[in-house]
Formats: C-alpha cells, sequence, structure tokens
C-alpha cells in the first residue's frame, strides 16, 4: 500500500487501517489508497475491516482543499460518497471499527458498513456541516436517511447535533460501543462471526435490502455534482 493505509489479510479477514498520522482526511490520496485496499479484499473474497488510527477514526475531508473549490474539491466530495456506496454495496461484510472522533464525511462512511462498533471514550461523533456554513449534500441525506433512526435523523442533518460513542449507538450511527483496551477483541470476534456467513447470500441480500437506498444515492450524487460545476 502506499503511506496513508495499511492492508493486513488473515484467516480470509482484510483488515484496512488509515493513518495520516493527523486527522485521517479524506483527501485524493486516501480515497485512493482505501479503493486499492478494497480491491485486494474483492480478490481475496474477504471480510473488510475499515477502521482508523488510535483516537480518530477519520475527520472527513480534507478542508484545505474543499475550501479552495475547483476540480480537486469537486472530485474529492464525488470520490468520498463513491466509497460510500462501494462499501453500501461491497460483497462481502464490511466492518467498521471506530477508533475515535468521527466527523462528517467520517460519520458517512461509518453508516455505510455493515456493523459498526466504536471505542467509548471522550470522542466526537458529529456530521458538523450545517454548522460549518455548508447546506448538506443531498448524497450525504440519503446515506444518513437509510440507517439513522427517525428520532434522530433531522438532529444528526440538519441541527449538526454532537454525540458520544455511547449515544450515537441510539442514534443508528454504531451499533456497539466498548471500551477502547476491548476494542480490538470485539473487533475479532465480530469479523470472526461475519466471515462464518454465506458469503453469495450475504451480497445477494445485502443489494435487495439496499436497492432503494442505492438508487437514491446515485441519483444524489448527480445532483450534487451538477452543483458543484455550477461553482466552478
Amino acid at each position: 500500500m502506499g503511506t496513508l493505509v495499511t492492508y493486513g489479510l488473515e484467516d480470509n479477514i482484510a483488515t484496512i487501517t488509515m493513518d495520516d498520522g493527523k486527522a485521517n482526511v479524506l483527501s485524493l490520496a486516501m480515497l485512493a489508497e482505501i479503493n486499492a485496499a478494497l480491491d485486494q479484499a474483492v480478490a481475496a473474497n474477504a471480510v473488510v475491516v475499515l477502521t482508523g488510527r488510535e483516537g480518530m477514526f477519520s475527520a472527513g475531508f480534507d478542508l484545505t482543499v474543499l475550501r479552495a473549490g475547483g476540480d480537486d474539491s469537486a472530485a474529492m466530495v464525488h470520490g468520498g460518497f463513491e466509497l460510500a456506496v462501494r462499501l453500501l454495496s461491497f460483497p462481502t461484510p464490511v466492518l467498521i471499527v471506530c477508533t475515535g472522533h468521527a466527523i462528517a464525511m467520517g460519520v458517512f462512511l461509518l453508516l455505510a458498513g455493515d456493523y459498526r462498533v466504536g471505542a467509548d471514550g471522550p470522542y466526537k461523533i458529529i456530521a458538523n456541516e450545517v454548522a460549518m456554513g455548508l447546506t448538506m449534500p443531498w448524497a450525504a441525506i440519503e446515506i444518513c436517511r437509510q440507517r439513522l433512526t427517525p428520532a434522530h435523523f433531522h438532529r444528526v442533518v440538519s441541527l449538526s447535533e454532537l454525540y458520544t460513542p455511547e449515544r450515537a449507538v441510539d442514534a443508528g450511527i454504531l451499533d456497539r460501543a466498548v471500551p477502547p483496551t476491548e476494542l480490538g477483541d470485539v473487533a475479532r470476534e465480530t469479523a470472526a462471526t461475519l466471515a462464518a456467513l454465506d458469503m453469495r447470500a450475504h451480497a445477494a441480500t445485502k443489494l435487495r435490502v439496499r436497492e432503494q437506498a442505492l438508487v437514491a444515492i446515485r441519483v444524489a450524487i448527480d445532483v450534487d455534482d451538477a452543483a458543484f460545476r455550477t461553482l466552478r
């Protein structure tokens, strides 16, 4: 792999770890390395474990690139949401291990996993676009809609509500929150359980369950792309 993502394969479980030494921003380079690692997982027909560095899952898009606008900004946003679609429709189970803070696109990646377990602690989980003065992208709205509980959907998307990992379970952002010291063991146990599934049945069922959401997200990506073109 490159310098931002590491890939490991053991017992038919592919572990993909993001670590840029800082906030694990989803830059064009980070997105490319994640996709390359996913390609390896597909070739191995392996369960995916996507995780971050200690204390930080991902702070979302690279804000320097995003604020600069232009082609790189548009490509980064498009690539981030395409990655979410890829995870939502991935042929094998995707376990996302939230090792700490998850912000903006980092939250949307969490919502694209099949199962999400997070480290409990003083971590921020927030889709903060509205708080930053950004109108929430249509694709982000649809990704949130397909997973968040109805009582929390508006609060996450429109109010930029801040969640702890424990409260994120109630919202539907995470499935479990466990002490950081237990996170590794829980991730391994969960991945092993997922690896015991029939992969063909899992893939087919996943696409049936998410068919409407995937269509809505792809339409939303096209609308967002068009909106970006008018701003360039």
